[in-house]
C-alpha cells in the first residue's frame, strides 16, 4: 500500500509480452494522413538496436512519424509467425507451439518499448493524434491473437496433454500463462461473443488514451502563478527556488509558479503558511479531470465501466472486479475487501486523533480555524516538530537526491551483488537522462543497463514508475534487461544539489525495488521475466526495499549533509526512529480510501454510475473522514482509468504491504537487514524467479510460512485484532 509520499508509486510497468496486435486496416482520411511510405530499411524503430552493451534502443534516431508505420510492418511481421504455427500440419508440441509463439513479436517489442517511452515521458499534441489511432489497434490485434480458434486449440492441446509433466517446471509454468491468458481473454467464447469482447476493447483503448491526455493536459496546463514572495513564507528557499524555476520555463520569470503536479503540491501543503494559497492549490490539484472543461474526465468514467461490466458478463463473470482477480493471490474481490476493511477501521480511528491533535495544537496557536483538508499536511508537520522534535526541513538537509541514488547502489550491491557504473556513449531520449551499466560484483558480467530519468517536465506523467524497455531471457540467446526508473523531483539552481524529503526517499528505494526485480532476474522465456507476476504481489519487491532507507548502514554513509558533508546524526536518526509511526492513519486511510472506491465500483456490475455522485456517497458510507480526501479522485484517478492494468486492482498496494512488512522481519529475526543467508533465499525465491513459480508458493519458499496481517498493524502502531 501507498505511503504518502511526493511521488505515486505505481509499478506502470508496461507488458511488451502482449498477446499480439490486431490487423491494421487504414480507413480514415486521418489516418491515411499519419501513416508514411518510409520503407522498412529506412525506419530506425525496426532496426535491431546496436549491439553494444546487448543491445541499446536507438532513442536519438525517432520520429514520431515513424511509430504508426514501424507498427503497421511489426504487427505484419507478428502475424506472419503465428500464421507459422497455426498452419503447421504437425501436432502441437511445447516446441512448436508454446515455445513457438514467445519467440514471435521480437520487432514489436522493440518498436513499442521506444512508442511507451514517448508515451509517459516525452508526451506532445503530435504524439496525441499518434496514439489515437495505435492504441485501438493494439488493443485489437491483442484480440485477434487471443481469439485465434487454430493457435488455442494447439495451447489446450499442449496444455492438456500428458507430454506436460515432462516438461520443467518453468515450461510448465509458461504453458500455465498462456492457455490462462488467452482464457481470460476469451478463447471459449463463441464467434459472436468473441466479437463483442474485441469490439469493447477497442472501444476501452479509446477511451483510455482520452482519460490519459485529459489528466496529463491538466497537469501541464493548469498552474498557480505567484507574484508575491510573501504568500511562500515557509517554504524552503530549495523549493521556492524550484518554483522560480518552473515559473521561467513558462515564460513568467520573476514569479513563482505551483505547478499542477504531486511533486510539487504536497510539499507546498505541507510548508506554506497562506491558508487561502494552500485552499487555491489543493483544490486545483483534486479537480485534475474534474473542471467541466475540454479535459474533463466524468463523461469517460461511465463509459468506462459501463464496457466492463459488459465484457465480463461476455466472459461469464459476474462483474469486472471478478474477472480482474481471477487468477492474482487474492482470487475474489470479497478476500481484497476483507484484508482492506481490516485495515480501514483501526487507520480511520488513528485519523481522528491525528486531526485531534491538529486541532489543539490551531487552537493553542489561535488560529481560530477547523482543519480541513488542505490544512492537514501543514498542521502535521507542526505536530511532528512538536510531538517528536523533528522538522522535515531539517531532515532534507541530509538528503540529496544523487547521494540517495548512491544509496540504492550500495544496498543493491549488499543484498544482490550488484555494481552500476555510469556509461555515456548510449543515446537517451531527454538530456536528463543518465544510463547505468549494471554488472555481478564477482564475475564482472552484464545483467542489465539502468536508466534514471529523474526530473519533472511538461509532457511527462506525473509520479514515479518503473518500466522494462527490454526483458531479460534465455530462449532466444543470453539477453539481459533494460530497466528504467522515472521520477518527478523538480530541479533547483544549477550546480546546487536537489534535496528530497524523507518520503521521496523512500519513493526511490520503492521503484528501485521494481528495477531490481527485473535486474536480478534469471528466467529462460520473457514472459515470466523480472516483474511479470500478478498485481497483487508484483508490489511486494518494490515495498519491501523502502524498508532498507532507515538502516544506519545507509544512513551513516548517504545521508550526509549538503554543506558540511557531515553525517546525520544519531539523535536526528533516533527523532526519524521515534516519529516513524506517526501520520499512519493518514497515509493509510488516503491509499486504503482510493482501494475500496475502486473495488465498489467495480462490484457494482452494469449499475450506472454517476462519479461525483457515487464517490461522494461511497465514501460517506465508509465513515471517510471530512478533513481528508482519497489519494486518486475518480476524475485523476489514471491507475485504474487509463488502461486495464490496475482496475479492481490498487488494493494490491496494501497486499503486497502485508508481504513486505513480514518478509523483512526475515531480516529482523536473523542478523539484520544484511544478513547474507537471507538475502540469498530472497534472491534465490523471489527476485530472480520472476512469474515461473505460483506467487504463494513462492512467498512460502522464501519465508517459512504464509503472511499474516499482524506484522504490517505493527509496523503501522495499529491494533491487532485477532479473531477468537
Amino acid at each position: 500500500m501507498r505511503k504518502s509520499t511526493l511521488l505515486s508509486k505505481p509499478i506502470y510497468c508496461l507488458s511488451l509480452i502482449s498477446l499480439g496486435l490486431f490487423a491494421l486496416a487504414c480507413n480514415s482520411k486521418k489516418e491515411e494522413k499519419a501513416v508514411t511510405t518510409e520503407s522498412s530499411s529506412e525506419n530506425p524503430l525496426l532496426q535491431h538496436w546496436e549491439n553494444r552493451y546487448n543491445g541499446i534502443p536507438p532513442f536519438d534516431k525517432v520520429k514520431i512519424e515513424d511509430f504508426i508505420p514501424a507498427e503497421e510492418q511489426a504487427i505484419a511481421e507478428q502475424r506472419a509467425e503465428i500464421n507459422l504455427i497455426t498452419s503447421n500440419k504437425e501436432a502441437a508440441t511445447f516446441a512448436n507451439t508454446i515455445e513457438a509463439l514467445e519467440k514471435t513479436g521480437t520487432t514489436r517489442k522493440r518498436v513499442e518499448a521506444i512508442y511507451y517511452v514517448w508515451q509517459s515521458s516525452m508526451g506532445s499534441p503530435a504524439l496525441d493524434s499518434i496514439q489515437e489511432i495505435l492504441e485501438p489497434r493494439i488493443a485489437g490485434f491483442g484480440d485477434s491473437i487471443s481469439q485465434n480458434t487454430e493457435l488455442f486449440k494447439r495451447i489446450e492441446a499442449v496444455y492438456n496433454a500428458p507430454e506436460k509433466e515432462k516438461l520443467t517446471p518453468e515450461q510448465q509454468r509458461l504453458c500455465y500463462k498462456y492457455y490462462t491468458n488467452f482464457v481470460l481473454a476469451g478463447a471459449k467464447l463463441d464467434d459472436k461473443s468473441k466479437a463483442s469482447v474485441a469490439e469493447i476493447n477497442q472501444k476501452l483503448a479509446s477511451l483510455f488514451t482520452k482519460f490519459n491526455q485529459h489528466q496529463l493536459a491538466d497537469e501541464s496546463d493548469k498552474f498557480i502563478e505567484v507574484t508575491d514572495v510573501k504568500q511562500l513564507d515557509g517554504l524552503t528557499e530549495d523549493f521556492k527556488t524550484a518554483m522560480a524555476n518552473a515559473a521561467e520555463k513558462k515564460g513568467k520569470k520573476g514569479s513563482w509558479i505551483i505547478s499542477n503536479t504531486r511533486s510539487s503540491i504536497e510539499p507546498f501543503l505541507t510548508g506554506a503558511s497562506d491558508r487561502i494559497l494552500r485552499e487555491k492549490a489543493f483544490k486545483m490539484f483534486i479537480s485534475r479531470g474534474d473542471n467541466g472543461d475540454a479535459n474533463d474526465n466524468n463523461e469517460l468514467i461511465p463509459q468506462i465501466l459501463q464496457l466492463r461490466a459488459a465484457r465480463a458478463k461476455l466472459l461469464g463473470y459476474p462483474t469486472h472486479a471478478h474477472w480482474r482477480l481471477s487468477d492474482k493471490m487474492a482470487k475474489t474481490p470479497e478476500n481484497a475487501m476483507e484484508l482492506l476493511e481490516a485495515v480501514w477501521a483501526p487507520a480511520v480511528e488513528r485519523v481522528h486523533e491525528e486531526v485531534k491533535d491538529m486541532q489543539a495544537l490551531a487552537d493553542k496557536e489561535g488560529a481560530k480555524i477547523k482543519i480541513e483538508a488542505w490544512d492537514y499536511r501543514y498542521y502535521a508537520e507542526k505536530v511532528r516538530k512538536a510531538k517528536y522534535d523533528i522538522d522535515e526541513n531539517e531532515v532534507k538537509q541530509y538528503l540529496q537526491l544523487e547521494k540517495i541514488r548512491e544509496a540504492i547502489f550500495y544496498v543493491a550491491g549488499e543484498l544482490f551483488n550488484l555494481t552500476f557504473n555510469q556509461i555515456t556513449d548510449v543515446p537517451v531520449f531527454h538530456e536528463d537522462v543518465r544510463v547505468y551499466k549494471v554488472s555481478n560484483k564477482t564475475t564482472g558480467k552484464q545483467v542489465g543497463l539502468w536508466y534514471f530519468d529523474p526530473y519533472a517536465r511538461d509532457g511527462k506523467r506525473s509520479g514515479a514508475w518503473m518500466v522494462a524497455y527490454r526483458e531479460q531471457e534465455k530462449l532466444n540467446g543470453d539477453i539481459t534487461t533494460i530497466v528504467s526508473n522515472n521520477c518527478n523531483f523538480i530541479k533547483g539552481k544549477e550546480g546546487e544539489p536537489v534535496l528530497i524529503s524523507w518520503d521521496d526517499a523512500s519513493t526511490m528505494f520503492h521503484e528501485f525495488g521494481h528495477a531490481l526485480h527485473g535486474l536480478n532476474s534469471n528466467v529462460t522465456y520473457p514472459i515470466l521475466s523480472g516483474t511479470n507476476t500478478v498485481t497483487d504481489y508484483v508490489e511486494f519487491p518494490s515495498q519491501v526495499m523502502e524498508r532498507w532507507l532507515s538502516t544506519p548502514e545507509v544512513l551513516n554513509k548517504f545521508a550526509l549533509h549538503y554543506k558540511t558533508g557531515q553525517a546525520i546524526p544519531q539523535a536526528l536518526i533516533n527523532k526519524i526512529n521515534n516519529a516513524a509511526k506517526f501520520n499512519t492513519g493518514f497515509s493509510t486511510v488516503e491509499a486504503l480510501s482510493s482501494a475500496l472506491v475502486d473495488m465498489k465500483l467495480h462490484l457494482a456490475g452494469s449499475t450506472k454510475i454517476d462519479p461525483k455522485t457515487f464517490e461522494k456517497e461511497t465514501l460517506a458510507a465508509l465513515n471517510m473522514p471530512k478533513e481528508m480526501v482519497m489519494r486518486h479522485r475518480m476524475p485523476a484517478f489514471g491507475h485504474i482509468f487509463s488502461s486495464d492494468g490496475y482496475s479492481a486492482g490498487y488494493y494490491s498496494y496494501c497486499w503486497s504491504d502485508v508481504l513486505s512488512a513480514d518478509a523483512f522481519a526475515a531480516f529482523t529475526e536473523a542478523k539484520g537487514p544484511y544478513d547474507k543467508e537471507v538475502a540469498k533465499r530472497l534472491y534465490d525465491h523471489i527476485f530472480s524467479v520472476g512469474g515461473t513459480v505460483d506467487e504463494a508458493t513462492a512467498y512460502r519458499n522464501f519465508r517459512g510460512h504464509d503472511p499474516n496481517t499482524d506484522a504490517l498493524m505493527i509496523d503501522k502502531g495499529f491494533k491487532v485484532n485477532r479473531k477468537k
